[in-house]
């Protein structure tokens, strides 16, 4: 086999493991939709978020010193660190934790798949980013909006006099969260993935436990065994293992390659809140999911093959 034949092996095994890594991580975040939902009754948004996050900070800190690493000790390094942690953690954990108090965990997932929309929305109207954009890939943003849009009316019309569009509007700032994070983490290609997410978790555990100590006073609380089990889930699988596989990603696939994902992780939650929780599913979803989806496909695919020192994205 040719020195060049080996090379292009070597490339698509490495494209495909991965792809394998970012269909792993949907499903991860797919069932974070649904395990907020088991943990909502008895433990309210901001003391599972301050959960989540502080588990999962622990078990990144302690992992990434396991394995030799130490944490920086340059200032603006965890300035950028508190805005990434913002981003990605504290702000939509909440945000979506909030907002499924409000709507099933199953429209929260179809409404949190747009994170690659508002990527290329930005890159659009910033006129940054290295991915070309094309006619497919603005249609794609009108479809994925108009599916959006079609989610949102339907159940509007249901939830009329309800919290439910205030909730739908809270899932969707926290995909613009989502859209934002892999940008701003594309500074810290220089760190380890484990210390970028272990610097992150910690900043988003002292924003979150302070407001949660506050408005929830957790010690008042009384949560059930399987509320607990849904926050342990959330934060050493959901959060932790999450982390570092997805900034992972950012690294190798890019922020638009990582977001890619997000129309498999609304599957992945839909299924599941349909299955686990007997939520229902109407066709008027189906409908607005299918939007979605195709939007967020004509948005992202098809990958590139990697090249030596640049990253691949959609």
């Amino acid at each position: 086999m040719s020195t060049q034949a080996q090379q292009t092996t070597s490339g698509q095994t490495r494209l495909a493991f991965e792809i394998g890594l970012l269909l792993l991580l949907s499903l991860i975040w797919g069932s974070s939709f649904t395990l907020i939902k088991v943990a909502l009754p008895t433990i309210p948004p901001f003391t599972m978020v301050a959960a989540r996050v502080t588990i999962a900070a622990v078990l990144l800190i302690l992992i990434a010193l396991a394995q030799g690493h130490a944490l920086p000790r340059q200032g603006p390094v965890w300035a950028a660190f508190v805005v990434q942690g913002l981003l990605q953690s504290a702000l939509p954990f909440t945000l979506i934790s909030w907002g499924e108090t409000h709507i099933t965990s199953g429209l929260a997932g179809v409404l949190n798949a747009t994170p690659p929309i508002f990527v290329l929305a930005i890159a659009m109207s910033t006129g940054r980013g290295r991915q070309a954009i094309g006619g497919r890939k603005i249609i794609g943003v009108a479809l994925g909006l108009a599916g959006v849009a079609l989610t949102m009316r339907v159940d509007v019309r249901s939830g009329f006099g309800t919290s439910a569009p205030l909730a739908q509007a809270a899932v969707l700032a926290a995909s613009f969260c989502y859209a934002l994070a892999p940008i701003w983490g594309q500074r810290f290609a220089g760190l380890p993935a484990i210390v970028t997410a272990a610097g992150a978790m910690s900043c988003a555990a002292a924003l979150m436990l302070p407001i949660a100590a506050v408005l929830d006073r957790p010690w008042t609380l009384a949560p059930t065994l399987q509320a607990i089990t849904a926050v342990l889930g959330l934060a050493i699988v959901c959060t932790a293992l999450a982390m570092v596989i997805y900034f992972r990603l950012i690294h190798t696939l890019g922020p638009l390659g990582t977001t890619s994902g997000s129309y498999l992780r609304a599957g992945f939650a839909v299924a599941l809140g349909t299955t686990l929780l007997g939520e229902s599913f109407t066709w008027s979803m189906l409908a607005g999911m299918t939007f979605i989806v195709i939007g967020v496909m004509a948005v992202t695919a098809p990958l590139r093959k990697p090249h030596e020192g640049s990253a691949i994205v959609g």
